[in-house]
């Protein structure tokens, strides 16, 4: 955390030193402060100092000469500088914008998730309790035998739904409106109380 504040510090310094270049505080070919004199300006370390003069310098901003001190270079490349750190700060702020929401949706996914969870809980449990789950196995002599779950057209006479069929020893869950019934099938069926009679009617159980 010290590393990234002192990091900070020595742009934040040099910013500072590019915008009076800029606004013509300070004019090329002039000399300004020392190191010694600056860091006690802004109050840190002559390192800190040294750092910030290295970036200006680097950016063709000044000229720092030993024995001689600072030497105001360019206005121009101030300018240059100053528009590249206003585009990062702009690109850094969309950035960190991005980030937020992201945080926030992947939160309201979750709660969203959740939310469906007890929802399709609640549903579940309040359908079983007005519904009943049964099994009903089809006979030889059943007019199912040989029709698919579509052409029985068992949801609609008997408002039940087969929620799997179990055939020499396997078993087929949500089974697919093309599967055939066969003989020997067991459907294993959830619909309400009072329509199991339907149910029986149509399978033609003995």
């Amino acid at each position: 955390m010290e590393a990234h504040a002192t990091s900070a510090r020595y742009v934040s310094i040099a910013v500072d030193l590019a915008t009076r270049i800029a606004r013509e505080e300070y004019r090329e070919g002039q000399k300004i402060l020392g190191r010694s004199s600056l860091a006690g300006r802004y109050n840190v370390s002559p390192e800190t100092i040294r750092r910030a003069l290295s970036l200006l310098e680097e950016m063709g901003i000044v000229h720092v000469l030993p024995g001689v001190g600072v030497v105001i270079k360019s206005k121009l490349a101030a300018e240059s500088y100053l528009a590249q750190v206003g585009q990062h700060q702009a690109l850094q702020e969309i950035q960190d914008r991005l980030s937020a929401l992201l945080r926030e949706k992947n939160k309201l996914d979750a709660q969203i998730a959740q939310l469906m969870d007890e929802l399709l809980n609640y549903t579940f449990k309040m359908a079983t309790r007005l519904q009943k789950i049964y099994e009903v196995k089809i006979p030889s002599t059943s007019p199912l035998a040989g029709k698919t779950l579509a052409d029985s057209e068992f949801r609609a006479k008997t408002g039940a739904t087969v929620l799997a069929v179990e055939r020499e020893g396997e078993t087929t869950y949500s089974p697919p409106a093309h599967m055939k019934i066969r003989s020997g099938d067991l459907l294993v069926i959830i619909g309400p109380q009072e329509e199991k009679d339907q149910v029986y009617a149509l399978v033609d159980h003995p």
